[in-house]
């Protein structure tokens, strides 16, 4: 069987925990910041863990992590 290729936006994007969870970064916080609400701005800081349902694509596009 030949080797199944990683997707290299993936491999930027996410980052997998010790536990298997999968890290990303919050949507939305490039431009037009303007507009958005303090609110959202200051949770978007930093990481996050990502939806058990977004996990499931996300592993199909990292095959060996």
């Amino acid at each position: 069987m030949p080797k199944l290729k990683t997707k290299s936006s993936a491999k930027k994007r996410f980052a997998f925990t010790a536990s298997g969870k999968v890290i990303a970064q919050p949507a939305y916080k490039r431009h037009n910041l303007r507009k958005r609400p303090q609110k959202m701005k200051r949770q978007s800081r930093g990481t996050m863990i990502l939806n058990a349902s977004d996990v499931l694509n996300i592993v199909k596009y990292m095959p060996y992590r």
